[in-house]
């Protein structure tokens, strides 16, 4: 199953209860990098995330990503 990474992204933010503001605050705190409300919901629509970003999130709430060949 090939998910995008905005889905892995909704799939967390579900799991967890988190709204845009809360995981762009805890994205601040842990990574010191610049993310609001307003940036994680763009990220979402325009499926914009990078790798890395996905990567991060995951791992702060203890998933992780795995790469499946076909």
């Amino acid at each position: 199953m090939n998910i995008e990474s905005k889905e892995q992204v909704k799939i967390i933010m579900l799991k967890e209860r988190l709204t845009a503001q809360k995981l762009a605050d805890i994205l601040v705190e842990k990574t010191g990098k610049h993310y609001t409300a307003n940036s994680i919901s763009h990220k979402i629509h325009a499926s914009s995330f990078r790798y890395d970003e996905v990567k991060t999130i995951a791992d702060i709430f203890g998933y992780k990503i795995t790469i499946e060949k076909d």
